[in-house]
């Protein structure tokens, strides 16, 4: 019988702290913000609201000195996700500045095949440091899902910003639609109960 009450998450059943870290401690990931989700078949809701969250965070990252790594999804030529075209570029509000390392992916976990970890241990942040990473990015129940769920593999501390976070309706199993909002609230929920914490604004992440 169900009592509407949440359940103990995963993370204090084991005694992981849920404590944001300040955004000037932490280095600044950010997953996919393409073109590719702004207009035709990939495009999300709140896409361009997420992207202006996005632009905030980036802006105060790099005021804090924070290290930035830009993550893309390269999808092949003539894809919605082709990083040699303008509809798989990084979006130019976010677009990587000189010394921000650019990381390319072909799988949801931005850690798969790639030199991510390469990238942070080279800034100092090894698997198994605790490091925190922060992230935001496109889409929240895909490549930001798995991201931090490979960073808390790796022994990272992962916290995703919620509102640079967008995702789409999709069909269920049973052919009824899941709204975007149900999903991406599922997803973050799914974040918190184990992977790593989750901040729902960017002026909630102290610098």
């Amino acid at each position: 019988m169900s009592t509407h009450q949440p359940s103990t998450t995963l993370r204090d059943v084991i005694g992981l702290d849920n404590q944001p870290p300040k955004l000037g401690d932490s280095i600044l990931i950010m997953i996919d913000f393409q073109n590719t989700y702004r207009t035709g078949v990939m495009a999300l809701e709140g896409s361009e609201e997420a992207l202006a969250a996005a632009a905030r965070l980036l802006e105060r990252a790099r005021a804090t000195s924070t290290p930035v790594i830009h993550i893309v999804n390269d999808g092949g030529e003539n894809t919605p996700y082709d990083i040699r075209s303008h509809i798989g570029a990084i979006s130019d509000e976010v677009a990587p500045e000189s010394g921000e390392a650019v990381v390319v992916k072909q799988f949801p976990n931005s850690f798969h095949l790639t030199e991510l970890t390469e990238t942070l241990t080279n800034l100092g942040a090894a698997p198994g440091s605790g490091k925190d990473l922060v992230m935001g990015g496109f889409m929240t129940h895909m490549c930001v899902n798995y991201t931090s769920q490979g960073a808390f593999n790796l022994g990272y501390r992962p916290t995703v910003v919620a509102e640079t976070t967008a995702t789409r309706a999709l069909a269920t199993h049973n052919g009824t639609v899941l709204p975007a909002s149900t999903l991406q609230a599922a997803t973050l929920t799914t974040i918190t109960d184990l992977f790593g914490t989750v901040v729902p604004t960017v002026d909630t992440l102290l610098t």
